[in-house]
């Protein structure tokens, strides 16, 4: 596929999701279409809205929809019984800081086409915009997804599962791929979230592959960038959950791959780790893989990225951050004025809310009341 083919291709994608997170109150059933405004039941488990009563007539359908932004809560919602509770004891991998068969690239190219930097290691002052992002910042994003004047799509389809844990704390799992250009918008979030219970002692410039919209991105350690493989592990630290990174990778130069689950899980067995090898069975037997980024935030797991955030608008053709540099993307961060900012700001926020009922509140980012109020608004 040419990359003109395939940045339409993802724009169609995008154009799909933003629908279905932008206001539209319809799903799609086995039988037949039903629109609804304010609450059904999914798989004959009653699901509510923000702000929503049940409907005169009860609803039955097969799969989890979205409606106005809001995505569905699970009445006392549990996981399956089949799913245990893991608590297990031991170290996280560390991976090295530099990998000698994958130097940094320094071919300097043009936006939208170029890998320049990739594996470099960020400075002080673009770590500082992850690590040192004021709450200010995310207590505006969150009043602006709580008042919807977010004009990017922001909303999570949420699975209640017991939460995996490492050394008596809940874990956040991620597992994405670094040719994956949803994966690569979505890591921005995910950084700004995880730096509001810990922090990084270093991360790394990437990018979605030149075949999936070569948009800039953080890699969570030195990638593996032109074979199959996967990369383990991170630089965080926090004294309230654990990080959990598992990244498969392909050749940077083509496109979108992603291995089959069973060839990652032997992959990440070599480690011979316990945490990581327990975590990816996790995923496993929770059972409801269907591409990448797939996070565990805690108690909530999340299938997919939980914003459509490639600029200042959604979905357009080539995509606008495909053509920023790394370094408009940190400015933008670090002084927040435009859609695409507050996005990622919003879109971390969904994922603090997540922890913060994990880890009952704790952390001192949960008593801002923006993620308190999403916190009670989406039933985490």
């Amino acid at each position: 596929m040419t990359r003109q083919a395939r940045l339409a291709y993802v724009a169609v994608v995008l154009s799909i999701i933003a629908v279905l997170v932008s206001g539209v109150s319809y799903f799609h059933s086995s039988t037949k279409t039903v629109y609804v405004n304010k609450t059904v039941y999914v798989n004959q488990t009653k699901v509510i809205y923000k702000n929503g009563t049940a409907p005169s007539n009860t609803v039955y359908v097969n799969k989890t929809v979205y409606v106005n932004q809001t995505k569905v809560i699970y009445k006392n919602g549990t996981a399956p019984s089949s799913l245990v509770q893991y608590n297990v004891s031991g170290p996280l991998i560390v991976p090295p800081l530099s990998l000698s068969g994958f130097p940094p690239i320094n071919t300097i190219g043009t936006p939208g086409d170029t890998l320049f930097g990739l594996n470099t290691q960020l400075n002080a002052s673009n770590l500082a915009v992850i690590n040192n992002a004021p709450d200010s910042y995310f207590e505006k994003a969150g009043e602006m997804y709580l008042n919807r004047s977010l004009q990017n799509s922001v909303g999570a389809s949420v699975r209640k599962v017991p939460p995996f844990l490492v050394n008596g704390k809940p874990s956040v799992i991620y597992l994405g791929s670094i040719t994956c250009v949803f994966c690569g918008e979505n890591r921005w979030a995910m950084a700004l979230a995880l730096s509001r219970f810990g922090n990084f002692s270093t991360l790394y410039t990437g990018y979605s592959s030149i075949g999936d919209s070569d948009v800039p991105t953080l890699y969570w350690s030195p990638a593996t960038y032109t074979e199959s493989n996967m990369d383990l592990g991170s630089f965080y630290s926090s004294k309230y959950i654990n990080f959990l990174a598992f990244e498969s990778t392909d050749p940077i130069t083509a496109g979108f791959n992603l291995q089959p689950l069973q060839q990652m899980q032997q992959i990440v067995n070599q480690s011979n780790n316990t945490a990581y090898m327990k975590a990816f069975m996790y995923i496993m037997q929770i059972n409801n893989f269907q591409g990448t980024p797939y996070t565990i935030w805690g108690a909530s797991q999340v299938g997919g990225a939980d914003a459509v955030d490639f600029g200042n608008n959604t979905a357009t053709a080539p995509l606008p951050l495909a053509n920023w540099t790394h370094a408009q993307v940190y400015s933008l961060l670090g002084s927040p004025n435009s859609q695409f900012a507050w996005t990622e700001y919003a879109a971390a926020d969904i994922y603090i809310a997540m922890t913060c009922a994990s880890i009952n509140n704790t952390a001192p980012v949960c008593q801002l009341p923006a993620i308190s109020q999403i916190e009670a608004a989406n039933g985490y």
